[in-house]
């Protein structure tokens, strides 16, 4: 029991990376864990005992016993109703129990799918030349550093952000770079690419729509690999027990089954239908009804947090979270601030940055991003007003203005 305990909190560790936010963690973290632990639990005899016993005629040797045992578990049983009549060689079943051997696999795949849009979002990203996480954990940390210390972390911070987003410009004058500057800042994902200033954007939301998609796909999955209504599952559950009906006398995870086999003794091929019992199905009826309702809540989750964030990275949006940020900090002040704050979140911070800011935001305070936010527009102002080389966009403008 210790280490079955063990298990689980080794591997609710994994991927304990801050990289994206709170639903991303449950569909790639959370749900990932739940489903190792169910795969474990069933591929442990200690826990499950014998997975199928069937009722053997007495003349059967242990020998006998054995083979059946093992045939009936390779070969996969079939359901009928107690109350009627055993079906004859060829006359059809209601249906056939095929998935109990494969249930720790596919548990184990059902987990993989989860974990995949999570690795290709980390790994895309970490080719951007930016580490995402640590600059989340260097935000969690600036809080509890001493006054002293603090301003020093806030700085590097600062500065290690403001060499991502300039390295990321485009250098690259004239009005197709200004047209391609614009699609990217208005419109986020018509023109895609890390010069673009959006990469990091469109993949996340790219791997959220992934998250939607394998929740989804995989209620109708196990469909096909239960041989049932699964995605329906939950409300036949929901109504049996609104009738008080006993849901547990559920055909699609039967403790009793039938096995037909023939069997070849001194010569003579005799045909047998055996009644077998299936005490696996009594851990995977309920791992597969917490499945489904836990499937339902990650799938209602992510599809609201999906529409949420097309919410907020319209260009509108962007400029009102970046305003607000700066408005706290004291630092929108004048009219030329006013004027230059569009360029700053256009043409400096752009989709990317954005993003960066608010995925801080979602794993930080929202005060220690009102203290970044602040510091980049210090940095930016400074530049653009001193009359120090300025790349892209803001060098045009600047140009253009004197």
């Amino acid at each position: 029991m210790e280490r079955f305990i063990g298990a689980i909190g080794s591997v609710g560790k994994l991927d304990a990376k801050l990289h994206d936010d709170a639903v991303d963690r449950i569909n790639h973290r959370y749900t990932v864990a739940v489903l190792a632990v169910f795969a474990l639990l069933v591929s442990t005899s200690s826990y499950v005992g014998d997975p199928m016993t069937c009722w053997t005629p007495a003349h059967f040797t242990g020998q006998m016993v054995q083979y059946t045992d093992d045939y009936c578990w390779i070969k996969n049983t079939y359901y009928h109703p107690m109350h009627e009549v055993v079906p004859r060689e060829g006359e059809p079943r209601d249906f056939d129990v095929t998935y109990y051997q494969w249930v720790p696999l596919f548990l184990m795949i059902q987990a993989l799918l989860f974990y995949i849009p999570s690795g290709i979002w980390h790994i895309f990203n970490d080719k951007t030349g930016i580490n995402i996480h640590n600059i989340i954990v260097a935000s969690n940390t600036v809080a509890q550093v001493v006054p002293e210390g603090r301003e020093k972390t806030m700085k590097h911070l600062v500065r290690h952000i403001d060499a991502y987003l300039e390295r990321q410009k485009e250098h690259r004058k004239g009005r197709l770079n200004a047209a391609r500057q614009f699609m990217a800042t208005k419109m986020c994902c018509v023109c895609v690419g890390k010069r673009a200033g959006n990469f990091l954007l469109v993949l996340y939301m790219c791997c959220k729509v992934l998250y939607i998609i394998n929740v989804i796909g995989q209620l109708f999955m196990l469909n096909a690999f239960l041989g049932t209504k699964y995605h329906l599952y939950g409300f036949d559950v929901l109504r049996d027990l609104a009738a008080g009906n006993d849901w547990t006398a559920s055909p699609v995870f039967p403790r009793i089954t039938l096995c037909s086999f023939k069997m070849r003794v001194l010569g003579n091929v005799q045909r047998h239908t055996l009644q077998c019992v299936l005490p696996i199905n009594l851990f995977n009826e309920k791992i597969y009804v917490f499945i489904w309702f836990w499937y339902v809540f990650v799938a209602t989750v992510t599809c609201i947090n999906f529409l949420s964030w097309l919410t907020r990275i319209f260009h509108g949006a962007r400029m009102s979270f970046i305003k607000k940020h700066l408005a706290w900090m004291g630092r929108l002040n004048e009219e030329d601030d006013r004027q230059l704050f569009t360029r700053f979140v256009d043409n400096y911070l752009r989709p990317d940055g954005f993003l960066l800011l608010r995925l801080i935001a979602k794993n930080s305070t929202e005060f220690v991003t009102s203290e970044i936010i602040a510091g980049l527009w210090d940095n930016y102002k400074r530049v653009y007003s001193g009359g120090m080389s300025l790349t892209g966009n803001d060098k045009e403008e600047k140009e253009s203005e004197a």
